[in-house]
């Protein structure tokens, strides 16, 4: 059964925890609380404020190494290691020139960027310096994409359709990149039909915005920055559960990845009164509520 758009208040407090060795700063709010996934309160985020360059940020993927993340923006054509513990202290490396770049996968060893029509660019690094390939989406006509993941089942790259032509009747369509034969190919389809009932009439379409595979649960988490949700769903597209996201929190979500243990980040392209975040929620289990 789907989940309705529900507020309940909350009186406590969060206070400061210290994750991976680093210190985040915890939103510590007195309003209306949104339900939340199992595993998450989506209400209490450690919120990282990032640098100006980084105002459209889009795609991020975590990287285990040394506790950090990787980033693209929207029109720069630069990836970014942003550190968590001195998020103004970013290093950057250009890779193209100025397009519409939009989710980045780590896997392998190599980056996965997104361009909005579909093309992909990867990524690896030989000493410092990155060498690069394009692939390009092989059908014409209108798509539009904003989402990228790895399903380590499949063990491809999955796209996530914001706005194609091929969509009708409140479907959501995804295709599939193959990273070792460098070949696209049709996926699964989403029935949106619900989430649009539930988002009427501030929207008449379901746009994912970003994508990625909870690595403890198996579920497939989808954002949408335009319909402000977060919808967790089986990998073959089936809805289970939609959440309603606090827009003073997500004012514009587009990237989504996890920790190997369920850590949970999100970022938020900056507001006009607001700066470009990046939102940390930890998971919770039995010995962690």
């Amino acid at each position: 059964m789907l989940k309705k758009y529900k507020f309940a208040i909350f009186r406590s407090a969060l206070p400061v925890y210290i994750l991976f060795s680093m210190v985040f700063f915890a939103c510590d709010r007195k309003t209306k609380e949104y339900y939340s996934p199992p595993y998450y309160n989506l209400n209490k985020p450690y919120i990282i404020k990032l640098p100006s360059e980084l105002k459209e940020i889009s795609g991020i993927a975590y990287y285990g190494k040394d506790n950090s993340l990787f980033a693209e923006s929207d029109d720069k054509g630069c990836l970014y290691k942003i550190f968590l513990n001195k998020p103004a202290d970013i290093r950057k490396w250009k890779f193209s020139h100025k397009r519409d770049y939009e989710d980045i996968v780590l896997h392998d060893s190599a980056f996965y960027i997104l361009n909005n029509n579909g093309d992909i660019v990867s990524l690896s690094f030989l000493k410092d310096s990155l060498i690069t390939h394009e692939y390009s989406f092989p059908e014409n006509g209108k798509y539009e994409f904003e989402s990228l993941y790895y399903d380590d089942k499949l063990q491809k790259l999955v796209l996530l359709c914001k706005d194609c032509e091929i969509d009708k009747n409140g479907t959501v369509s995804a295709y599939n990149f193959d990273p070792q034969q460098f070949t696209y190919s049709s996926s699964y389809t989403i029935d949106a039909r619900n989430i649009i009932e539930m988002t009427r009439p501030l929207s008449t379409r379901y746009k994912p915005s970003g994508a990625s595979v909870n690595p403890v649960t198996g579920e497939l988490y989808i954002l949408s920055s335009i319909n402000k949700l977060l919808v967790v769903a089986e990998r073959n597209g089936k809805i289970k559960e939609i959440y309603h996201l606090d827009p003073s929190l997500f004012n514009h979500p587009e990237g989504i990845t996890f920790t190997p243990n369920g850590g949970l980040f999100i970022s938020n392209e900056a507001g006009k009164m607001q700066p470009a975040t990046i939102l940390f929620f930890q998971f919770k289990n039995a010995d962690n509520k």
